[in-house]
């Protein structure tokens, strides 16, 4: 199974980017992915998911900016981001679960988002 995670860069505040993560080798519509991210010096955070069924999750401080979406043809997942912030700068990884399971099995290799003031 792999992950491959593309689409950041470097964005002015206020801007947006869109994420994409092509999975390969695993039978999609089984398993819920997800975007983390981590920050220089924080610990890594989940920022959202979404699930085999479509259910999604975000954490408060992306609602409303951020909009994770999937593509069952292209066995992809999207993290669209809006109304960018400096405090959004991280490496974001995708990841993903089968369904059911608390642990994830399979990590993308992260693409890095600096959001400039």
């Amino acid at each position: 199974v792999q992950l491959q995670a593309s689409g950041g860069g470097l964005v002015q505040a206020g801007g947006s980017l869109r994420l994409s993560c092509a999975a390969s080798g695993q039978t999609f519509s089984s398993y819920d992915m997800t975007w983390f991210r981590q920050a220089p010096g924080k610990e890594r955070e989940r920022v959202a998911t979404i699930t085999w069924s479509a259910s999604t999750y975000y954490t408060d401080s992306v609602k409303g900016r951020f909009t994770i979406s999937r593509d069952f043809a292209k066995n992809t997942v999207y993290l669209q981001m809006n109304s960018l912030k400096p405090e959004d700068t991280a490496v974001y990884y995708c990841a993903s679960r089968y369904a059911g399971y608390s642990e994830y099995a399979y990590w993308g290799q992260g693409t890095l988002v600096t959001v400039s003031s």
